[in-house]
């Protein structure tokens, strides 16, 4: 295994941190909303995402998909059918089981909203070279990979309990 420094490591983090931040800021999003006209909560728009692009799913499976506790995913859920943007149903095959899909006024509220992440997009990196960009999506597909299969470790060696 090759060895990061602590200032590699800085150097990754700090703008880590910036990016997160900005990804979380609820006044990023409020202007996110504005501009695309529609008034979901960013926990609201991460679910609505999901469900836009896989479909159905049980609120269980969807709290997973999203990194979200259950009992907020509920919450979210619960402003979601009350605008309209989401309803419940029976699940093919067996209806005992609910799942949560997007109605049509949901899609167009997740189509607005992806238009205006686009389209800023769009705007930061259009200073970027094509193989820069490449380069970066790429990086960034496998960071997150990463992220998501690495398993955090301690270091330093744990004291037993006596």
């Amino acid at each position: 295994m090759v060895s990061v420094t602590t200032d590699a490591m800085e150097d990754v983090r700090r703008p880590l941190a910036q990016l997160l931040r900005l990804g979380a800021s609820r006044r990023v999003h409020a202007r996110q909303a504005v501009v695309a006209g529609t008034p979901v909560t960013a926990p609201g728009a991460a679910l609505l995402a999901i469900l836009v692009e896989q479909g159905p799913l049980s609120l269980t499976d969807l709290a997973r998909e999203t990194d979200m506790d259950p009992g907020a995913a509920s919450r979210q859920v619960k402003a979601l059918e009350a605008a309209g943007l989401v309803d419940r149903g029976g699940r093919d095959g067996d209806a005992r089981v609910q799942v949560l899909g997007v109605t049509p006024s949901g899609r167009e509220v997740r189509r607005r909203m992806a238009e205006v992440q686009d389209r800023h997009m769009a705007d930061v990196l259009e200073g970027w070279n094509a193989a820069d960009r490449t380069q970066f999506a790429q990086l960034l597909a496998r960071f997150v990979d990463d992220l998501r299969s690495v398993e955090y470790r301690p270091g330093h060696e744990q004291r037993k309990s006596a």
